[in-house]
């Protein structure tokens, strides 16, 4: 028969919807309080058929406490046999991992334990994984994310179920009790459990809000801060879904996902409101890729005030190597990739051979002499401003040697079609040229102008006319695209 808290876990199960009752299941068990009760929950739950599925117990070794992780490792087996449940254990090497990849212990022990659940999971056929957090763990989640910055949606906290590696539902049951409702479960069932001092260590932020900051924060309330944090979470999560619902409406229409990169229409954007637009930029970059944990409120701000500011060619840089600038009427998400700049090593023109062929950086210029007779010079009536890779030239116009370089502040020419010069910047911006486009564009120059803004426009001063004798033809290949 189940006792009132194995109840209150049963009930929270159903009410969520964390698993059906012939799920598999793995269990994440460290040998702590709170996942010692969620294993000894579970296994009553399977004899009282409330739960009918497998259960898998895992134990995650961070090698971080020596012998004392040795025999927590211990602890955790002799506790699954015990109850006639198979056992996997992993032993990790965190500090080498945190050392090769800079990141913190702590980071780098959630990042290890979470592949390491995923990869026993996907082993052991198990759809989802169970983890022991309970509404203290959520409580100094809340915390901890007010904080560093966050929006309703971080309010929410620790989430009941959540989805990883697309198809792994790691579910939380333990949710709706309490640390101190798990330790009196444990007691009145005479259940020992293993204790982890680093747990006490103030330096680590997470035991610094459980050890110092909730206390303090608890004497000034006059009911449970803890409970209170609790239903703030289950209000922000109501509120999500509501959002979630108008984002998803509006998200079919709004979105380009093809390819690399996620757009956005500002029109249809700029109409929603803030909390529905901040939901559409976390789907954005969710699609290309991009955790949560390192984005803030103040990344998703500057975001918006870049949708609302008329300014091309901006580009914010986000957390995990992931961008976004406006492109006129478009918000675009990508992510960082250097072969989009200039190769930030030339920095000086090079000479152009005609005829011959000249490498610059990942491009390839080819050029060659032709007499007007063995072009077709009808053709050439129809140059336009389509984006070219060939173009040609009456040589006579053109004042040798050549050189080639990217574009610098301030370069102006005379674009084929236009009245005189502008302003190579500007003339982009009338254009509408892609921001991508702009940043791999080259120019080539003569020894008094410029003759082509390749591939986008050649110069006015250098074009074909009926009376042309000699042809220059130019053909530069970006050899990145070509292979």
């Amino acid at each position: 028969m189940l006792v009132e808290f194995e109840k209150n876990i049963a009930d929270f199960i159903k009410a969520n919807q964390l698993f059906g009752p012939t799920a598999k299941v793995l269990l994440a068990v460290s040998g702590g309080a709170d996942s010692t009760a969620l294993l000894y929950v579970m296994r009553a739950l399977k004899a009282e058929g409330v739960f009918s599925g497998r259960l898998i117990v895992a134990h995650i070794n961070h090698q971080l406490r020596g012998s004392q992780a040795k025999l927590d490792e211990d602890f955790v087996i002799t506790q699954a046999r015990n109850l006639n449940l198979p056992v996997v254990t992993r032993r990790l090497d965190v500090r080498g991992f945190a050392r090769k990849n800079k990141l913190s212990i702590e980071t780098a022990a959630r990042k290890l334990r979470i592949e390491s659940l995923l990869d026993i999971a996907k082993a052991n056929n198990c759809n989802c994984i169970a983890t022991a957090h309970q509404k203290n763990d959520n409580a100094e989640t809340i915390l901890q994310r007010l904080a560093r910055g966050t929006g309703f949606r971080g309010l929410g906290g620790i989430w009941p179920a959540k989805i990883f590696a697309g198809k792994f539902k790691f579910v939380r049951p333990l949710l709706c009790v309490s640390r101190n409702e798990v330790i009196e479960y444990l007691k009145e069932r005479n259940l020992k459990w293993r204790i982890d001092r680093t747990n006490e260590d103030c330096r680590y932020r997470r035991n610094y809000i459980r050890h110092r900051l909730i206390p303090a924060l608890q004497q000034r309330c006059s009911g449970s801060i803890v409970e209170q944090l609790s239903g703030l979470a289950q209000s922000a999560r109501r509120f999500h879904s509501m959002v979630c619902s108008s984002a998803g409406k509006v998200w079919p229409g709004l979105a380009d996902c093809a390819g690399e990169k996620v757009k956005l229409e500002l029109k249809i954007f700029s109409a929603q409101p803030e909390p529905v637009k901040i939901e559409l930029l976390r789907r954005s970059l969710a699609r290309l890729g991009s955790g949560e944990r390192n984005l803030t409120q103040q990344h998703f701000r500057r975001i918006l005030q870049l949708a609302e500011q008329n300014i091309g060619g901006k580009k914010i840089e986000l957390p995990d190597g992931f961008v976004v600038w406006r492109e006129y009427e478009k918000l675009i998400f990508a992510r960082a990739d250097r072969t989009l700049n200039p190769d930030e090593q030339i920095v000086e023109s090079l000479k152009v051979e005609v005829p011959g062929k000249t490498r610059f950086g990942n491009y390839l210029i080819e050029a060659a002499i032709f007499d007007s007779e063995q072009i077709d010079m009808e053709k050439l009536k129809t140059q336009n401003s389509k984006l070219k890779t060939v173009e040609r030239f009456d040589l006579d116009k053109v004042k040798l040697p050549l050189a080639v370089r990217f574009r610098r502040a301030g370069d102006r020419f005379w674009p084929l079609g236009l009245t005189g010069e502008k302003r190579i910047g500007k003339f982009l911006t009338a254009a509408k040229v892609p921001l991508q486009l702009r940043r791999k564009s080259l120019v080539v120059t003569d020894s008094e102008k410029i003759i082509w803004l390749w591939p986008i426009r050649m110069c006015e001063q250098a074009k074909i006319i009926s009376s042309s004798r000699k042809i220059l033809q130019l053909k530069i290949t970006d050899t990145n695209l070509a292979h």
